[in-house]
């Protein structure tokens, strides 16, 4: 059984990251934990005396959001709850270590968001100092049943097929169509034949795993616009892409590309990172 991290503050985003937990959960045998951060009270506040009383209303509440889902889980026992306090994504990595955590959720009001949504504005964080991959989640999207097609960007790097082995587990679970879109960035034949050696290697495992797929070939002008379009044309129902990032302990900034997906992408985006060690079962 896996375990699932749901990042949780009440807002929209991380509402549509506990939905679409519970939705793959319907596929993927996994624990549920919402992990609630709250935001420190200086002790000199005059806002501390009345902790207690909003610890007691905030626990109530995450209780009564947990019983809303429930019914959509094919095993209620398995969703459960704890509450920290500190940096968003500090604790969520922490508990990811702490915890054997293979997927990390998080909500995300993208580009357009204003408002100070605690788990929405630490997206980015989230994703730079996870342990594991982590789902992001716009807010304004809306969940499906089931995953029916996943988005894998290939380019000419040794690193772009590190994903494989996630992209592989989930489109076995849900039986998705792997789109596998192999991405040049420079009309030099070395590197296009880097690209097209990476893109047969996928191909070859995938066949393996008799997962079906599709390739598709472009001359990338920008990398994100050219991205979304294709998910946009094709119906993708999730990208899964590299986090850009050699070490996370000593970069805290995502790379720009993974960035603007994260923020962009209209689909669920799943953000591996180079070091993650994939669970096989």
């Amino acid at each position: 059984m896996e375990n699932f991290l749901v990042g949780i503050d009440f807002s929209k985003g991380s509402i549509k990251a506990l939905e679409y937990a519970i939705m793959l959960n319907n596929y993927i045998d996994s624990n549920i934990i919402l992990l609630y951060v709250d935001k420190p009270i200086p002790t000199e506040s005059i806002y501390a005396t009345v902790t207690a009383n909003y610890r007691t209303e905030l626990h109530q509440r995450i209780e009564q959001l947990m019983n809303e889902f429930k019914s959509k889980l094919k095993n209620p026992s398995i969703i459960d709850y704890k509450v920290t306090t500190g940096k968003v994504y500090e604790e969520l990595s922490n508990f990811a270590k702490k915890n054997n955590i293979n997927y990390i959720f998080a909500g995300t009001h993208g580009i357009s968001g204003y408002e100070e949504m605690w788990i929405g504005s630490n997206a980015n964080r989230i994703v730079s100092t996870a342990p594991c991959p982590v789902f992001t989640i716009r807010q304004t999207y809306e969940v499906h049943d089931k995953i029916k097609s996943i988005l894998l960007p290939i380019d000419s790097t040794a690193e772009t097929t590190y994903k494989l082995p996630w992209a592989i587990q989930l489109a076995k679970y849900t039986n998705a169509e792997i789109h596998i879109f192999g991405a040049y960035i420079t009309n030099l034949s070395t590197i296009k034949k880097k690209v097209d050696k990476n893109i047969a290697m996928v191909e070859n495992e995938l066949e393996k795993e008799n997962i079906n797929y599709k390739s598709f070939k472009k001359s990338i002008i920008n990398y994100t616009s050219d991205l979304i379009s294709y998910i946009e044309d094709n119906n993708i129902d999730l990208a899964i892409i590299m986090t850009e990032q050699e070490n996370r302990n000593t970069n805290v900034l995502l790379g720009q590309y993974a960035m603007q997906m994260i923020n962009h992408c209209p689909v669920p985006v799943l953000s591996v990172h180079q070091d993650d060690k994939f669970n096989s079962k």
